[in-house]
């Protein structure tokens, strides 16, 4: 089969929906697909890619970004020259530039494509009018005309199904579980910190509870004094308003940013720290990060907008989003019941080895492209 997969950026610093389309791309090749990722120059890394065999990276010259708004012209003329050869276009995201065009030339020559989201459908947690600009003009016809819709979470699907009548398949991200078979190899990240620390890994950013976190930090008993809040992730403008929060707190020697961890780094800060908290606003249901510090033998915390799958696996705690004082007791909690958090790991680490290894769900989204061509060739 030849695939199509299109992401406006291709950078691993983007985070997840990279993430998704590399691992999806290394298993449809894998398995003998031919697989044509179109993406633009913005943030490219030609090094990202290389080892992939079977795969064509198409990397189109972008004219100017607006908060990740990619314009990017010359993609018309490679699609007038190419779109004809593929069987299948698989989008990443909604909102861009590059579906914008992609899709109008998929409808031309009758190219069936479908639509993952990365459960960016909401309109109602940032750039609310601007969302609902681009879906006037543009989003809800990308979604009424495609073949289908994959959803990451059920969370996701009722608003993905607000948005078209056309069928909504919920398929969790895999994982790369044979990353975490070797975990008594790795260097030790706690001789980094220097301390027993509790874990934020992720984007800095306002929705996702770092604020609250500090706080519940700051409100532990003396008998933690000895702990550090590790603060991982790519640094960004929200940094100042985080630093500024820490100070407040009375933090400033307990907490820690580490900027952008490298893939070597990220199961050893997972795996040597006590407890692994990811309280988010609104994260779309799931959150890998969650799944991958349980694969770390790490216990979590999360909120119910990143634990859809942690309730249903009894594999970590799970409180509401923004209350400090429930999430002080919870951290309590998870570092003192050790026979709790212990059931809890095991419980999820079965779950995600027999459920969502990167193999099983692409098994599935290969199956859902084939129904897909078979029904637009019927």
């Amino acid at each position: 089969m030849n695939i199509l997969q299109v992401i406006p950026y291709f950078s691993f610093m983007r985070g997840g929906d990279v993430n998704v389309c590399y691992n999806l791309t290394k298993q449809f090749t894998s398995m003998g697909h031919n697989v044509t990722i179109l993406t633009t120059t913005f943030d490219y890394n030609k090094e990202d890619t290389d080892s992939i065999d079977n795969l064509t990276m198409v990397p189109v010259e972008y004219k100017f970004n607006l908060a990740l708004f990619i314009y990017s012209p010359r993609m018309k003329k490679w699609l007038e020259d190419n779109i004809e050869n593929y069987d299948i276009i698989h989008l990443h995201e909604l909102r861009s530039y590059q579906n914008n065009i992609v899709t109008k030339y998929a409808r031309r020559y009758n190219i069936p494509y479908i639509v993952m989201p990365h459960a960016s459908t909401p309109k109602d947690v940032s750039k609310s009018f601007i969302k609902y600009l681009y879906d006037y003009v543009y989003g809800n016809s990308i979604m009424k005309n495609a073949s289908h819709v994959i959803a990451v979470s059920n969370h996701e699907a009722k608003y993905d199904k607000l948005m078209t009548d056309k069928p909504v398949s919920t398929i969790y991200n895999g994982m790369n579980i044979e990353d975490f078979d070797c975990l008594d190899n790795l260097d030790s990240y706690r001789d980094v910190i220097g301390s027993p620390y509790i874990l934020y890994f992720g984007r800095l950013d306002k929705l996702k509870g770092i604020d609250y976190l500090i706080k519940a930090f700051s409100m532990l008993p003396s008998k933690y004094d000895e702990y550090k809040l590790v603060i991982a992730g790519r640094i960004n403008e929200y940094k100042d308003e985080v630093e500024r929060i820490v100070g407040e707190c009375g933090l400033t020697d307990r907490v820690v940013f580490t900027g952008f961890i490298d893939e070597e780094d990220k199961i050893s800060i997972y795996h040597d720290a006590d407890l692994f908290v990811n309280c988010v606003k609104y994260m779309g249901g799931v959150s890998l990060t969650v799944f991958e510090a349980i694969l770390s033998d790490t216990p979590v915390i999360v909120s119910p907008q990143a634990g859809e799958l942690i309730e249903t696996m009894n594999a970590g705690t799970v409180i509401e989003y923004g209350d400090s004082n429930i999430l002080k007791d919870a951290i309590i909690e998870s570092l003192e019941n050790k026979e709790k958090t212990t059931r809890q790991i095991n419980n999820g680490q079965k779950y995600i080895r027999e459920n969502l290894s990167w193999t099983k769900v692409s098994r599935d989204i290969i199956e859902l492209y084939e129904s897909i061509v078979s029904d637009n060739n019927g």
